[in-house]
């Protein structure tokens, strides 16, 4: 068995098509799934999922910093009931900086950033409320992210950065802290050396994977739609990477997503 322990779900649902993508993910050994919640929209898509789809997929809450809006507190009051009914997430997430997708002007890159501060700091008490998870999306502000996360007294050992993407220095920051980097399809790519440096320096007992589809799909699909079925290509390229065959290396990978996320399996 695989876990899938990042996918965004809602756009496979939205076109109809989600049983034929669930369908192909259990025939690659892809049965159960985390659905990263990135706006109020995909919360309640998620949380249906879950119900209809119990035991096989799971779901997580947040306000991704590129979803931020002039509501976005009213959204984020809107993340208890999630918790203070069932089924609950698993954690709270996606949330975090990103300073790539800003505007060229500075004054307005300048309002984002203090905007993107004040959302996941306000998240990050949330994930302590609740003793939760914390998902983490950094896009140029691996640095950032690390300080404010230190900064609220965060329990590092719920805290996983998805879509890891910088290098063995970044990895061995968030060890030392009991944190932990998620990789996705990135790390088969020929140019992603770094990010397979990360992986090994991270150690095995440590290692989650994940698709982020409809994002990142690995060779031999690279460019393509992502989907949860492809997870099986990044396995076995992992399982290389630390010379193990594909079940014990899978093995590995999902205890420490049901061991990370806390699933009920």
């Amino acid at each position: 068995m695989i876990i899938d322990s990042h996918c965004h779900l809602d756009r496979f649902y939205k076109k109809g098509q989600l049983d034929e993508i669930l369908q192909r993910a259990v025939n690659s050994d892809v049965q159960k799934i985390v659905a990263i919640g990135t706006n109020s929209d995909d919360w309640k898509i998620y949380q249906k999922l879950t119900n209809d789809y119990a035991g096989k997929i799971f779901y997580s809450v947040g306000l991704h910093p590129t979803d931020i809006d002039d509501n976005w507190e009213n959204v984020l009051s809107e993340i208890a009931s999630y918790f203070e009914n069932n089924p609950r997430p698993v954690a709270v997430g996606e949330i975090g900086l990103d300073h790539f997708h800003l505007p060229k002007d500075l004054d307005s890159a300048k309002v984002i950033k203090a905007t993107q501060v004040e959302v996941f700091k306000k998240q990050l008490k949330i994930a302590k409320k609740y003793n939760c998870p914390i998902v983490i999306h950094s896009r140029n502000s691996f640095s950032e992210c690390v300080e404010l996360i230190d900064q609220n007294g965060v329990d590092w050992s719920k805290v996983v950065f998805h879509c890891f993407s910088d290098g063995p220095d970044e990895i061995e920051l968030l060890n030392k802290r009991g944190g932990r980097g998620s990789f996705t399809g990135i790390i088969t790519f020929k140019n992603a050396q770094s990010i397979r440096d990360a992986a090994i320096a991270q150690g095995l007992d440590k290692i989650l994977i994940e698709t982020d589809a409809p994002y990142l799909a690995p060779e031999p699909f690279r460019g393509k739609p992502n989907e949860p079925a492809y997870l099986h290509h990044t396995a076995e390229y992992c399982a290389k990477l630390f010379n193990l065959n594909i079940n014990e290396f899978t093995k590995q990978a999902t205890q420490n997503t049901i061991s990370f996320f806390n699933l009920n399996v």
